[in-house]
């Protein structure tokens, strides 16, 4: 098995205007982002990407801002709501708790991603996200803390809480459209640029990443329904821990022409500490 492969990534490129993109199709009736924003401009780059299984260190949340972990459910269908929200969510609350010691953990969203399910429109699949990003901000970590949590929100934020992602295949082994990490030792603040994430009823805000030689990106070859990625996304506490982790999915030159489409379920958690 080879330990590493080249492959084209998709980054932002550095701009000093205020960037935006859609999360949603826009009407005619939508505005442009002709005045307050402007859409990123992107560019590839062939990076490499290195096998996490055959990696010669120990990835944590803390120090790479990613691990891998083993995962079990009970849930039969991802793609029942009903199903997945009772049975699927408590059990990755459960997971992240375990993993990182927080005091509480609520997970409050999901997706699920295929290319041919979302072209078809079904189970409301998305994509997946073929640019280097970070799902949060030092703002939209502490806002998703007020959208959600309510009058208790004022004092959960007096002390650290994190932003953890919960990636992993619906069906395994994983031969198209992999996921790739950065890892966050390998980054900076400045590498990762904010970028507004316009909905129908509000404004939220991701980061972009810009390219930088120094990073360093990661995948786990073949990966089956019973591992996950955690990614952590945000961290309140700045004492040199990784707080933001990029990531893209990325076309593997290696992938046989009759691999499926990858189908993937990814959880977003907010952890709590003591």
């Amino acid at each position: 098995m080879n330990s590493s492969l080249q492959a084209s990534l998709t980054y932002v490129t550095d701009k000093a205007d205020a960037l935006a993109i859609y999360n949603y199709r826009p009407g005619p009736d939508d505005p442009d982002l002709s005045g307050e924003y402007q859409q990123p401009e992107y560019r590839n780059y062939d990076v490499e990407i290195a096998d996490i299984r055959n990696a010669d260190q120990t990835f944590s949340l803390d120090k790479q801002g990613l691990a891998l972990v083993p995962v079990d459910t009970a849930l039969s269908d991802y793609y029942d709501e009903e199903q997945v929200r009772a049975v699927y969510l408590p059990e990755m609350e459960a997971l992240v708790k375990n993993i990182t010691g927080a005091a509480r953990v609520v997970a409050f969203d999901y997706n699920v991603r295929c290319e041919s399910y979302s072209e078809q429109k079904k189970y409301m699949a998305r994509k997946p996200v073929r640019f280097a990003h970070n799902d949060y901000t030092n703002a939209s970590g502490p806002q998703r803390v007020r959208d959600l949590m309510g009058d208790a929100a004022d004092e959960l934020l007096k002390k650290r809480f994190a932003v953890i992602n919960v990636w992993k295949p619906i069906v395994g082994p994983v031969l198209r459209t992999p996921l790739a990490v950065c890892d966050a030792s390998t980054m900076e603040q400045g590498d990762f640029i904010d970028t507004a994430l316009l909905y129908r009823d509000r404004t939220g805000q991701i980061q972009m990443v810009a390219h930088r030689p120094r990073h360093r990106w990661y995948y786990v070859s073949s990966m089956e329904a019973n591992e996950a990625l955690l990614l952590k996304c945000y961290d309140s506490e700045q004492d040199g821990r990784a707080r933001f982790t990029a990531h893209s999915a990325f076309d593997d030159p290696n992938t046989p022409d009759d691999a499926p489409d990858r189908q993937s379920i990814e959880v977003r958690t907010l952890a709590f500490f003591d």
